[in-house]
């Protein structure tokens, strides 16, 4: 058994796609999930399952359609992996920096080079961004409402289904791993 964090995008956002969380646990724990949590409202699940990454990611997202009947794009990754996607980030390099104003956008394939380099081209000050294969690294000093740089703008210009969360809930989420 393997321990997962499921991340899906656009759950119980401004009244859209209405998930409950004690429902989504039963459905996963009635489908061979186990120690199923989930963490806030907005679709952040930690599970163990003896499956593979990219079965899982389409397994989760056939069981939304069933049950919810809604299309959810599903993100999966290890703790180890998210762990290093916030080590990575170029921007906590920086001083003075408010670790609150930092996202990540995780990205559900690699963009193509030739979206990336169309991206790089934009300037959104005092926002900043960087991109990887995995995901877009987001500091937004005014605040994640205010910025252009949403989870939207990525999604469409990279053309890649992707999801945004921030520091902190990785960071449990991680912490939510490591407990099982």
């Amino acid at each position: 058994m393997k321990t997962y964090i499921a991340i899906l995008r656009g759950v119980n956002v401004s009244g859209h796609n209405k998930i409950n969380m004690k429902e989504l646990k039963s459905l996963l724990e009635e489908h061979g999930y186990e120690n199923v949590t989930t963490y806030i409202q907005s679709g952040n699940i930690v599970f163990t399952i003896a499956k593979d990454v990219r079965q899982l990611e389409k397994n989760l997202e056939k069981l939304m359609t069933d049950k919810f009947q809604l299309t959810i794009p599903v993100i999966v990754r290890t703790a180890d992996q998210l762990k290093s996607i916030i080590k990575e980030n170029p921007f906590l390099k920086e001083t003075n920096l408010e670790e609150s104003k930092l996202y990540f956008t995780l990205l559900a394939e690699p963009p193509s080079t030739e979206n990336i380099k169309k991206i790089i081209e934009y300037n959104y000050e005092p926002d900043k961004f960087e991109v990887t294969k995995s995901v877009v690294y987001v500091f937004c000093p005014n605040g994640y409402g205010v910025t252009k740089l949403s989870n939207n703008f990525f999604e469409n210009k990279l053309k890649v289904n992707a999801t945004t969360r921030n520091l902190n809930t990785l960071n449990k989420l991680i912490e939510l791993a490591e407990k099982l």
